[in-house]
C-alpha cells in the first residue's frame, strides 16, 4: 500500500482527494482478515518532514515492511520538479532516515531501502540490512536485466520495471519470445559488463572517477537516466554529496526540458555544481533542512537525534 505523506500531503502528490483515507481502510482491512501487509513510501521534499510521522502511522497500521525510495522527475515530479529534494540536501535526510530505521527495527518492522537509496554512506549497510547493521549489505550495482525484468500492459518488455520505455524497450512479448529479447538486444544486455572493467565505460561526471566505481556502475540507472537523459551519474548519492561537502562544494539540478507526458518518459535536468556556502536559490519555499522535521513528540527525549551533516559543517 503506497503511503506517500500525511494526509494532505499523500492526496496532493497522488492528485486524489480521500487517497489516503482508501489506503489506511484498505490497511485495516487486511489486517482483520489477518493478512500481511507492507507500505511504500517516496521520499521527495513535501514527504521527507513528515517521514517519522509517515512511520508512526503505518506502524500503527499494522505494516511488516515499509520499502522507501526517493522520488525522481517522472509522471507527476516530472511535471513538479520543485518537489525533488537536491542531492546535496541527502547530508539532511539520511540521518534522519537512518534513525527512523533503526526506531523500526527495534519495533518490528523491516525498512527495505529501494534501489536510488544511500551508496556508500556511513548508514549503507543499516540501511541495506532492514534497520540492521550487516556487513555484508551494501549496494552491489544495477540489476536491470541481470536478474530483473519489467514487462508494460502492452507486452513491451525491458530490464527493469522502472526504466523508460523508449529508451530500455527491447522488444514486444507479443511479437518475439523472452528468451529472443533477453539474448538479442541491447537494450536488456547493458549490464552484462558488471563486474569487469567494461562495467563502467558508460559511466560519466562524478560517477566516472568515483572509487566505488566498478562495484556500484553508477548507481540506480533508472534515477540517473531521468534526470539527466541518460544512465552513468547519478546525483542521488550519499557517498558523493559527503565527498563534495568535504571539497566546499554541492550540487544542485535545474529543468532543461519538461517530459512529453507519454508512459514512462523523462525531461531533462542540468547539474550546477557550486560553493558549498552560495546563496540558496530565491524562490524556493520547499528547500529542506534538518530544522524542518516534524519528529514525533518523545522521540527527542527519549533518544539523541543523529546529527545533521549538513548542520554541523556549517
Amino acid at each position: 500500500v503506497s503511503v506517500d505523506g500525511l494526509e494532505a500531503t499523500h492526496d496532493r502528490l497522488r492528485g486524489r482527494k480521500g487517497s489516503w483515507q482508501w489506503a489506511f481502510k484498505t490497511m485495516s482491512h487486511l489486517k482483520e482478515a489477518g493478512i500481511p501487509f507492507g507500505c511504500n513510501t517516496q521520499i521527495n521534499r513535501l514527504s521527507a518532514p513528515e517521514f517519522p510521522q509517515i512511520y508512526e502511522r503505518i506502524r500503527d497500521a499494522g505494516v511488516f515492511a515499509w520499502q522507501i525510495q526517493l522520488t525522481v522527475p517522472m509522471g507527476n515530479a516530472a511535471d513538479n520538479s520543485e518537489i525533488l529534494l537536491q542531492p546535496y540536501e541527502l547530508l539532511d535526510v539520511y540521518p534522519m532516515i537512518a534513525r527512523v530505521a533503526r526506531r523500526a527495527f527495534r519495533e518490528g518492522v523491516k525498512v527495505q531501502a529501494g534501489n536510488n537509496i544511500g551508496y556508500y554512506g556511513p548508514y549503507e549497510r543499516l540501511l541495506r540490512g532492514r534497520g540492521e547493521d550487516n556487513p555484508w549489505a551494501f549496494w552491489q550495482g544495477c540489476n536491470a536485466g541481470l536478474s530483473s525484468l519489467g514487462i508494460e500492459a502492452d507486452g513491451a518488455i525491458k530490464g527493469c520495471p522502472s526504466l523508460p520505455t523508449s529508451a530500455y524497450t527491447g522488444g514486444n512479448i507479443r511479437d518475439h519470445s523472452l528468451r529472443e529479447i533477453i539474448e538479442e538486444t541491447e537494450e536488456l544486455r547493458f549490464n552484462l559488463g558488471a563486474d569487469t572493467p567494461k562495467g563502467t565505460d558508460h559511466l560519466w561526471g562524478f560517477c566516472k572517477s568515483c572509487e566505488f566505481a566498478q562495484l556500484c556502475r553508477g548507481g540506480c540507472s533508472w534515477t540517473a537516466h531521468v534526470f539527466f537523459d541518460r544512465r552513468g551519474n547519478n546525483p542521488y548519492c550519499h557517498h558523493r554529496a559527503l565527498t563534495q561537502e568535504k571539497q566546499g562544494i554541492r550540487e544542485r539540478v535545474e529543468i532543461k526540458h519538461r517530459a512529453e507526458g507519454n508512459p514512462f518518459d523523462n525531461g531533462e535536468f542540468v547539474l550546477i555544481e557550486e560553493p558549498i556556502d552560495a546563496p540558496w536559490p530565491d524562490n524556493d519555499p520547499l528547500h529542506f533542512s534538518a530544522d524542518r522535521i516534524l519528529w514525533p513528540k518523545g522521540w527527542q527525549e527519549q533518544e539523541e537525534l543523529v546529527p545533521s551533516l549538513a548542520s554541523s559543517s556549517s
